[in-house]
């Protein structure tokens, strides 16, 4: 194969390498797992495997930023949650012994 061909195969790889930080993280995995079915195949050359596989790496790097990014979210959702949660447990509930009483004259029931 002439070197010119193998540096063009080069920089595509390196050019879809660089392209992942805009995927989703379903079109990242969709991406993946084509390329895990293409290498299994067999059918593709060594280099053509080797550039597959440096895009999988690509894609699965951004996987793991999503889903680190996700995992931060969710901790401070939940930390959101439990500091309200502590908020409305701190508030003093209405004791039975606070409310006022009816006068033990006031035949009609009426607080006031």
């Amino acid at each position: 194969m002439p070197a010119q061909k193998k540096l063009q195969r080069s920089n595509m790889a390196k050019a879809k390498k660089d392209d992942t930080g805009e995927l989703s993280f379903e079109e990242a995995i969709k991406q993946l797992t084509e390329i895990v079915s293409g290498i299994e195949s067999g059918r593709a050359s060594l280099q053509d495997s080797l550039g597959q596989y440096e895009r999988g790496m690509a894609l699965i790097n951004r996987c793991k930023e999503i889903l680190t990014a996700a995992e931060k979210r969710i901790e401070k959702i939940s930390a959101s949650a439990q500091d309200e949660s502590k908020d409305a447990d701190s508030k003093p509930a209405e004791d039975e012994n606070d409310r006022p009483e009816a006068d033990e004259n006031d035949e009609s029931g009426e607080l006031f």
